[in-house]
């Protein structure tokens, strides 16, 4: 049922009935401008205040939104342009929470990213967050031919991200009990949901790679050296068991992430997007939802899954069985990270497969993950990121369409 947006905006007042996922969709991020690069360069280096670099943000997000809708997409965001990390902006930008530089950054396939993470300085809450008024700017670009989305990291990652070896201690030493560490995360990001939501968000996407993640026994393995650390219940010297060694940490995740939206109002729409890693066109993990899927598809409490498929990383559709009733899958069939295009031939297969699993009408097509989950950016030209999501959109079209669905299926 589609439902009637009234936004609080005082600059623009506005009622649109589009709600999300859209048949052609995209996850969020975009590739960031060299002008933009460079006063991000000039702000670190101090040759430019916050002001200058605000102004800078703002230009190129203003003309972002133009391309998005110029594209035909019927979602648009703001590039997360004013973020460093996709992830660790946010959790920054919490009561309690620090920036801080650590010895090693996240090992990816080939490459380690910049040493950075959040960390604990004490309790966490979340009012006051400075997303907020980056939502506000962007809902003022929006029109009734858009929906402006906000992308933020799921609770479940911000946990992981506190219990990471770096942060261990200092997340223990302010909350030694973890039903209470997971009761104030859910709190903090309940207090950013309900101030997003007056200022006029009906529709925020959890991002969260801890699923992702916990597809790959090789990460999912403590005793792999090298890697992230995802569970802690590993018995020492006995053979390693995917499932079970992961059973404890799903419910944890699940329970964060179902316990920060359970107060949500029943017309904003959460969606969860997951993938495997997104930085420099370069991938964490690899391994099929299987492990994940009935805890993860069956039981989070959210509206759509924006799920990466573009590779055999992902495994097949098969897991998508488990998707519990009504529940919504946007394949991430495109690549953002590689600059060939795909086919549409290609694509109608890989969707048809899916169709299996899940009713064609249940099912929405977009790009794998962001263009730039940092703002170094995947290794794409911005002409190639545009190609991609044209793409989508003739392919979503096509399926989609009217008098299209009995032709695929």
């Amino acid at each position: 049922m589609n439902i009637a947006v009234n936004t609080p905006s005082s600059e623009n007042h506005r009622t649109t009935t589009l709600q999300a996922p859209f048949r052609a969709d995209v996850v969020g991020s975009y590739l960031r401008p060299d002008a933009l690069k460079q006063a991000r360069a000039a702000f670190s280096a101090g040759l430019i205040d916050q002001d200058e670099l605000t102004a800078a943000e703002d230009k190129a997000i203003i003309e972002l939104v133009e391309k998005q809708k110029a594209a035909g997409l019927q979602v648009i965001t703001d590039g997360e342009f004013r973020r460093s990390w996709w992830h660790l902006d946010f959790m920054w930008g919490l009561v309690g929470v620090e920036k801080v530089v650590i010895e090693q950054g996240y090992q990816f396939a080939s490459v380690e990213t910049r040493a950075e993470s959040a960390c604990l300085s004490g309790k966490i809450s979340g009012e006051n967050h400075p997303f907020i008024e980056h939502f506000k700017f962007l809902i003022n670009l929006a029109d009734d031919s858009v929906l402006p989305r906000l992308t933020i990291p799921a609770p479940a990652q911000f946990l992981k991200e506190l219990q990471r070896p770096c942060n261990a201690d200092s997340t223990r030493a302010v909350y030694p009990n973890q039903d209470e560490l997971l009761a104030d995360i859910a709190a903090a990001y309940q207090t950013v949901i309900a101030d997003l939501y007056a200022a006029g968000c009906r529709n925020l996407q959890i991002d969260d790679c801890t699923w992702g993640m916990l597809t790959d026994p090789k990460v999912a393995n403590p005793a792999e050296p090298g890697k992230h650390d995802s569970c802690d219940c590993h018995p020492d010297n006995a053979p390693f068991d995917h499932a079970a060694a992961i059973a404890p940490l799903k419910d944890t995740l699940l329970k964060v992430n179902n316990a920060a939206i359970s107060q949500a109002p029943a017309d904003l729409v959460i969606t969860t997007h997951v993938c495997r890693g997104n930085y420099r066109s370069v991938w964490a993990a690899s391994g099929g939802y299987e492990p994940v899927a009935d805890v993860l598809l069956g039981k989070e409490n959210v509206t759509a899954y924006y799920l990466e498929f573009d590779t055999e990383r992902a495994g097949n559709f098969e897991p998508l069985r488990h998707l519990s009733a009504g529940k919504k899958v946007v394949l991430g069939l495109v690549s953002s990270k590689l600059p060939e295009l795909e086919t549409v031939e290609a694509l109608e297969a890989r969707i048809r497969e899916a169709a299996e699993f899940v009713p064609l009408e249940n099912l929405y097509l977009s790009t794998q993950c962001g263009f730039a989950s940092t703002e170094e950016g995947n290794e794409l030209t911005d002409q190639q990121q545009w190609q991609k999501i044209a793409l989508v959109k003739q392919v979503a079209d096509k399926v989609w369409g009217e008098n299209s669905l009995r032709e695929l299926v």
